[in-house]
């Protein structure tokens, strides 16, 4: 299995977006807390990329990464960086989505490496991110270097349409010397 990432300019996004948004489908409906509940129709999913992502990607403050394995779309993550005058070294991780079945192959690793190196080459030395305490990409995240900061409970609803809020990490990532660890 060979995985490669690319990071979709406007035209290539555009083509990817029916993959882009059956990946977001997929992930939703087997239970992933990515800012969706369920039911989450695949229209919802392209809606998403189409009305938030391309609009960002096209003036710059958002990086889309696409992890392809056999010619297919399986994976992607992005880095917004549409940030305030005085944090112009730190940009969010968000979305990071493997299809199901495409996981636990290493694509999630091999997507967020490529973001840790767009990132620094747009000059960004932190990161930030937010995942649902508990969940499967936690020990991921601090595996490629991201530290906890702490749980907020009920911060947000989950995503299987119960009701229930659940709580969510917040995490960081140094990726330069400029970064204090402390």
């Amino acid at each position: 299995m060979g995985v490669s990432i690319e990071a979709l300019d406007v035209e290539a996004f555009d083509a990817a977006l029916p993959a882009l948004a059956e990946v977001l489908q997929a992930c939703v409906a087997g239970g992933a807390s990515v800012n969706f509940v369920c039911p989450f129709s695949l229209e919802e999913a392209r809606a998403f990329f189409l009305d938030k992502v391309r609009p960002a990607v096209v003036a710059g403050h958002r990086v889309v990464l696409a992890a392809w394995v056999d010619g297919e779309i399986v994976g992607t993550v992005q880095l917004a960086c549409d940030t305030p005058p005085n944090q112009p070294h730190r940009a969010d991780v968000t979305k990071l989505l493997v299809h199901p079945k495409a996981r636990r192959r290493g694509i999630g690793r091999h997507l967020m490496e490529a973001l840790h190196e767009a990132a620094r080459a747009r000059g960004r030395s932190l990161l930030t991110l937010d995942t649902l305490v508990g969940d499967a990409a936690e020990p991921l995240y601090v595996s490629v270097g991201y530290r906890r900061v702490g749980p907020i409970p009920g911060y947000s609803l989950a995503p299987d349409g119960s009701g229930r809020l659940d709580a969510t990490m917040i995490m960081y990532c140094p990726l330069g010397e400029r970064v204090p660890l402390e």
